[in-house]
């Protein structure tokens, strides 16, 4: 089957559930069935605007209650592990993950991070005994030793030996405080997981493999091993196995070198690709975006986040926002939300090069971003500057009125 660049878009928003918002309210149900849909919720710490977990669920559901998210981790629907980077993920796909803790301090985790565990058993089997002692406790219950100097994100050595008592699977997180996690033994959290239920390598490769597909909805076979960091040796024939089997289909995209996989749960949506109608900013750690060569083959859109770029060597800013319009990145904003002062701040806002600012995208942009003030808290939408430089003007005035 032959399928445009246009539809392929479509279909890819759509799957990833950014083609429209809930006509509904919604509940926790359905931020758990988001991430589900998504398969990995990237977790980061920077709160310039709502932490990214928060935000591209907001992307997705519009205005939801955040500590929703917090109860699902608490009450064990979800569990925190390496994914995509650091993610929470359905509590069902845990057996999918348990061989890499397993593995970690021997073949799947970073060398320092090996090398580390292997010098270091006896603090962690003294933190495992203190928190099997003492319950679930916090990085911040134990004290910075006296002259400690950074190193790993400046961790201190007991925070170090519970981040590797978690990448290894023997601490997982009960529930987070404030966003700090909070560590307990994995057998009082899923007392009844055993590891002769562990499935073998092959049958966790072909389910990655097909959530990473279903997620996309239609991708190339390089562009898998991306999203769970899988690893991409194999992958072509893995998906072309599995086309064979009937559990994806195939298809010819517009411009594509090689073939391109739709999840046969997306076989109606192939046969009619859905016209996205949702104008929203995106999380710099949403799905849709955090893989640069997909983002550019699929929208042409080049995407760094220049938070770890020198201020001096930043063209866009610290943290900018993807602006999703329909089936296109159209552009981006610098934004901050100033909590206390109510205010939402565009600091810059930017169109990609042959995006003409017309009534109806600058009408689309101010209700978008009116709609994320207001779930900010933060309801006066400020835009300092633009480019083209009347946009903001315009944006502004449309914000105003929304």
């Amino acid at each position: 089957m032959d399928l445009s660049l246009q539809n392929a878009r479509a279909l890819q928003i759509a799957a990833q559930g950014l083609d429209r918002r809930p006509e509904r309210p919604v509940d926790k149900a359905a931020v758990l069935a988001t991430i589900r849909r998504m398969g990995a919720l990237q977790i980061d710490t920077i709160n310039v605007v709502a932490r990214s977990p928060y935000l591209v669920l907001w992307s997705r559901l519009g205005s939801y209650e955040p500590r929703w998210l917090d109860e699902l981790l608490a009450e064990g629907a979800l569990f925190e592990y390496w994914s995509h980077a650091a993610c929470l993920l359905p509590i069902e796909d845990y057996p999918l993950y348990r061989a890499r803790m397993a593995t970690y301090a021997t073949e799947w985790g970073w060398s320092g991070a090996r090398a580390w565990v292997a010098e270091h058993r006896d603090d962690m089997q003294r933190m495992l005994a203190l928190i099997r002692e003492r319950g679930p406790m916090r990085s911040a219950d134990f004290a910075t030793p006296e002259g400690h100097v950074g190193g790993w994100w400046g961790w201190k050595p007991d925070k170090r030996a519970l981040e590797m008592l978690h990448s290894t699977g023997e601490l997982m997180i009960r529930r987070r405080h404030n966003f700090q996690r909070i560590y307990d033994l994995r057998e009082r959290i899923l007392p009844s997981w055993d590891d002769a239920d562990l499935p073998d390598r092959l049958t966790v490769r072909r389910l990655l493999a097909l959530k990473v597909v279903r997620a996309l909805g239609v991708t190339r076979a390089r562009w898998v091993a991306d999203y769970f960091r899988t690893g991409r040796r194999g992958d072509e024939e893995l998906l072309a196995t599995l086309a064979d089997e009937g559990e994806l289909l195939q298809v010819k995209v517009e411009g594509w070198p090689d073939p391109g996989y739709v999840h046969s749960d997306h076989a109606l949506l192939l046969a009619n690709p859905p016209r996205p109608i949702l104008t929203s900013p995106l999380s710099p750690f949403d799905p849709l975006v955090w893989h640069r060569e997909r983002a550019r083959a699929m929208f042409n859109f080049d995407y760094t986040i220049e938070c770890y770029t020198p201020a001096a060597r930043r063209r866009y800013g610290y943290f900018t926002l993807p602006i999703l319009r329909r089936d296109k990145l159209i552009g981006r904003l610098d934004a901050k939300a100033h909590r206390l002062e109510r205010r939402f701040v565009v600091r810059a806002l930017y169109l990609e090069r042959g995006v003409a600012p017309c009534e109806e995208l600058v009408s689309d942009l101010a209700g978008s971003l009116r709609e994320c003030a207001k779930w900010h808290r933060t309801p006066e939408v400020v835009i300092d500057r633009s480019d083209p430089p009347g946009l903001a003007a315009a944006v502004q005035r449309a914000a105003e009125f929304c």
